[in-house]
Order: C-alpha cells, then structure tokens, then sequence
C-alpha cells in the first residue's frame, strides 16, 4: 500500500499529529464522507483532535473500528522501503506501523464502501495521544458512537490473536526530600535524598510478580553536583495486573518502602499514585468476540485467545462500558528501529475487516 508508506513517512509522535491527522481528513473527505473532529487536543496534549467518520450500511447494525494516528517519539525522519514483502524503515527510526498500519487499513476500507454500502455501517474513530497514556481516546465522547461492536487494531502481534485480557496500569511518583550539606567539609549535617531513594528501591519486588503481574522503577533522578550531599531525588516507576486488587496492594507495598526508606535516612518524601487505565477481561459469550472470531475462521486463521501485558484504546473503550476487543495486527517488534510489518498483513487485515463488517451485518 503506497497510503501506508506516505503515512508512515508523516512525522506524528504524540502532540505532533496535526499533519497526520490533516492528511487523513483529507483522504476521507475526497471519498464524499463528512469527518468529526473532537475537541480533545488541549487535554490529551496531542496536535489534533479525535477524528470520527462513518459510512452508512445498507441495514441498520454498526460496527467500528479504531486506530491511533500518534507515534512514539524518534531521531529523524522515517524512510519506508519495502525488501522482500516486508516493510521496515530504511534508517534508525521507528517504521511507524504502530499503528499506521491500521489506520492505513482503515483508510482503504473507507474507500471501499463510501460508493459501496455493506449491510453493516462502519464507524471509523482515528484518535490521538494514544502513546502517552491513551489521552485522546480517554477525551472521546464515547456517545456518539452509534456501534454496538468495536475493534482497536493495535497488537503487534500475529494475525489470528485476539487479545482477551489486559492489566490494570497504575504509576508511582516519589519525591524525597533531604538536608544538602558539603559534601568533603560538612557530610553528617546532610541528609541524602539519592540514599534515601536507593534504599527504597533495594526493597522492591521488581520485575515479572506473578504471571499476570508486573512492577518496575523507571527513572530515578536527583542532586546538584558531586560534592554536596543531595537534597533531592524524584523516583517514577509503575505496577501492573490483570488483578486489579493485586496491583492496588503492589503499589500500596512500594509506598510503604518509600515511606519507611525515608524514615530511617532522616528524610521526607511525598509520594502519587494515579491510574494510568483500567484492565479487563473480555467475556466469553461477548459479541464483539463471537463476531472477530467467526470473521477470523472465514479467512482460515484459527483464533488464539491471549492476554496482554500493555494497554490500547480498547483499555478505555472497555471501561467505558462498551463491547471492544483489541486485535492483533501482524505488526512486530514496534517502537524500535527493527519494527517491520509484511505487505500481506496489510492486505489480510483489510479483508479480516471486512469480514468483521459481514459478520456484524448478519447478527
């Protein structure tokens, strides 16, 4: 797909898809279709709205689709070129198949039915500010939707995963607080916040907790210059689990030794907890599942039901108490610079979503 290649190669790390967004519009909008934008750029920081766009079927079901137009961020420009049926980037870049991929998709998909009703009509919802913790989608005024189904296309993983699980993400931030003194003159007047916080974190279950659990320090920072006992060190990390209440206790128990850590160096810290997103698990008898899988069948992919240890849109969309289900889309290895997708992926999801469509039609 030539459109996949042109997206990919438009710059849009979250706060930067205004482009992205604009090109898409644009694409849509030759196709005779009318094109939403939300107001959620200011709150999700992102460079554009929400964009929503639909194409009446002949019936009256609904079904969407989502995908995010946002990128993670990278050093320089992406060059696209395709060896050997396969998509990577040319350079040390991301390709940008998270989630161009689906969103060019999607696009195609437009095209195909804005002439050309299926019995189903299709809502398409490109969002923003996905990458830095699902902002746009958490903007999206969930009530326009007309679909009693969705789909987020956003798995790098094979074609044929239906993601059925995913972890509650809650965040940590800890700011210690401590005495600063000299530290060749005056060390024992000081009261080290870096000490503070790396006796904390020595004290942490860290890592894979479970198999459905996982928790992590990711940046520690602090002090003004090597000679002077710190006087304060911020400490970020996170927990996650498909266990709500096992995340909760988690992050709870870092609190503690953070509290405690504090305690005994002499210190002070404050500490926020926040929740990222919310986890769920996708009912067997759900409809959004019955109708993936019966479309995954009629194209020869044996559905293989998986959890997650990441979020989506689907993460919100769930939580809002709608039926969604996030798929695999045959992309791989996404935010690094080996992130590559086969051309026939893009091909096979084009028409995994149209079966989507029939299979919606009919129930």
């Amino acid at each position: 797909m030539g459109r996949f290649a042109r997206l990919c190669e438009i710059a849009s790390p979250t706060g930067e898809e205004g482009e992205v967004a604009a090109d898409v519009r644009r694409e849509l909008e030759s196709f005779g279709l009318e094109v939403a934008e939300d107001d959620a750029a200011v709150p999700a920081g992102a460079g554009a709205g929400n964009l929503l766009t639909r194409i009446p079927g002949t019936g009256e079901r609904w079904v969407a689709f989502c995908a995010h137009l946002d990128t993670v961020p990278h050093d320089g420009p992406i060059e696209v070129v395709l060896e050997d049926g396969i998509y990577r980037s040319r350079g040390e870049t991301i390709l940008g198949a998270d989630n161009k991929a689906a969103v060019a998709v999607l696009v195609e998909l437009a095209a195909r039915h804005a002439e050309s009703p299926a019995e189903a009509g299709i809502e398409l919802l490109f969002t923003v500010a996905e990458e830095q913790g699902l902002k746009g989608a958490a903007q999206f005024d969930v009530s326009q939707l007309r679909s009693r189904v969705g789909y987020v296309l956003d798995h790098a993983t094979a074609i044929g995963e239906v993601i059925t699980a995913a972890p509650t993400h809650m965040a940590i931030e800890a700011d210690f607080t401590g005495v600063e003194a000299h530290a060749g003159l005056k060390p024992e007047t000081g009261r080290s916040a870096i000490a503070a916080a790396a006796s904390a974190i020595s004290e942490l279950e860290l890592g894979r907790l479970d198999s459905g659990t996982t928790a992590n320090i990711g940046t520690i920072a602090g002090g003004s210059s090597g000679n002077v006992v710190p006087g304060a060190c911020r400490v970020t990390g996170e927990a996650r689990s498909t266990d709500p209440e096992r995340v909760t206790a988690v992050i709870a128990a870092m609190s503690d030794s953070m509290v405690w850590a504090a305690s005994e160096a002499g210190c002070e810290v404050e500490i926020v907890t926040y929740e990222h997103f919310r986890g769920y698990r996708i009912p067997d008898g759900a409809d959004s599942l019955r109708i993936a899988e019966a479309a995954l069948r009629s194209r020869g992919h044996e559905p293989i039901r998986i959890p997650t240890g990441g979020g989506s849109d689907a993460n919100v969309f769930i939580a809002a108490g709608l039926d969604f289900l996030l798929l695999a889309n045959g992309t791989f290895e996404n935010h690094t610079a080996d992130e590559s997708v086969p051309q026939a992926n893009l091909g096979e999801m084009l028409e995994i979503c149209e079966a989507i469509v029939s299979e919606a039609g009919r129930c």
